[in-house]
């Protein structure tokens, strides 16, 4: 069960009290608070857990303070819907605004390898009005010879270029829990020029003492890739890890479902099921065609598969895209057959959007 209180009431109002005070007459009823900060006000929601069978849901919403009770389900209990379309999604990060209605888009290197390469991605977003990217300093690899990223040594001057061409928020995957420290050591140590947003691999997506160290600290939100080779269900359920832990700010990425189904394309498209992750859970939705696709292939019309991919995710409601671009990809440590060109960042960008306008005419002709 979730009650939902009324907004900006916490934990010194007195409505808060009394309702808390109701609440600890069950002993078999576990308490669990939990803030949900969108972009114009915030909500205090109270998850009980145990045998909440014996509560009245009439007497609990008529206590001062209560805006509504939500019967929830076993699974995905605080980042479900729950059938409730009223319930807030998404968060606010370093002033961006990150929910299901939104739309952001993570252009950059798949892996930092220069500082020019680095300062060449970050000026031409400046230029082109975006303050999100992409940026890796830690790479898994499926070959342990292959280049790990270059860690903890690059992220000051990483961070110091953000603050510079004003990128507000950088996707950055961590594959260990002590790289939570040294994102947030060497922010701290740059002045907070930028935001970091923790990105989960897929290959960690089952890797569960990493989702609840990065769920119990709760500075950084998380972008969370689905698992390459497990059901929907059980990367949503892994999601949900995170937000136990403490940080609902998580927004959830479709990266391609690993499978010869897929071929020539590096993995099987599955974007298709942006809505259906919009309709259970509240998370802000992301599509990852660089990886989903893996080369720059085009369709007969010229356009890049990898943009044809992005485009599908946009126009079916997807809220951010993650996508490789590269100045120099010939040179690139990781993936640069599949990086785009900066060259192509403009028409990429008017594309995509061009396709969140469209989605948005869709929602209105439904809408009637």
């Amino acid at each position: 069960m979730i009650i939902v209180l009324n907004p900006n009431i916490d934990a010194t109002s007195g409505s808060y009290q009394q309702i808390t005070s109701y609440l600890n007459r069950f002993s078999e009823v576990q308490i669990q608070s939990h803030q949900v900060q969108g972009h114009q006000q915030s909500l205090t929601e109270l998850y009980l857990l145990g045998n909440t069978k014996q509560l009245s849901l009439e007497e609990i919403s008529g206590l001062e303070g209560v805006d509504r009770v939500i019967r929830i389900s076993e699974e995905y209990r605080i980042l479900g819907r729950h059938q409730d379309q009223q319930r807030l999604t998404g968060f606010t990060y370093n002033d961006i605004e990150f929910s299901q209605d939104s739309c952001h888009i993570f252009a950059g290197l798949c892996a930092v390898d220069t500082r020019e390469h680095v300062e060449i991605m970050m000026r031409a977003l400046q230029s082109h009005g975006q303050v999100c990217t992409r940026m890796g300093a830690y790479k898994p690899r499926t070959n342990p010879y292959s280049f790990q990223g270059h860690g903890k040594e690059c992220l000051p001057w990483v961070f110091e270029l953000a603050g510079r061409f004003g990128i507000k928020v950088i996707a950055m995957e961590i594959t260990h829990e002590e790289q939570i420290d040294e994102i947030q050591t060497a922010l701290a140590k740059t002045g907070y020029p930028t935001g970091v947003m923790l990105q989960i691999g897929t290959r960690n997506t089952q890797n569960f003492e990493l989702l609840k160290a990065v769920g119990r600290q709760t500075e950084l939100p998380v972008l969370f890739k689905r698992g390459f080779g497990v059901s929907l269900n059980e990367s949503l359920n892994a999601a949900e890890y995170l937000a136990s832990e403490g940080n609902s700010r998580v927004i959830f990425c479709l990266r391609g479902m690993k499978g010869e189904g897929g071929a020539p394309h590096r993995n099987m498209v599955d974007f298709a099921q942006v809505p259906l992750i919009k309709r259970l859970t509240r998370m802000p939705v992301c599509v990852d065609p660089s990886h989903s696709v893996g080369g720059r292939g085009r369709s007969p019309e010229g356009i890049l598969e990898a943009v044809h991919a992005a485009a599908q995710g946009i126009v079916a409601g997807a809220n951010l895209v993650l996508v490789d671009f590269h100045p120099n990809p010939s040179v690139a440590l990781v993936d640069g057959p599949q990086a785009m060109l900066m060259d192509e960042l403009p028409q990429f960008l008017e594309d995509m959007a061009a396709c969140h306008e469209f989605y948005q005419s869709r929602v209105a002709i439904w809408a009637q």
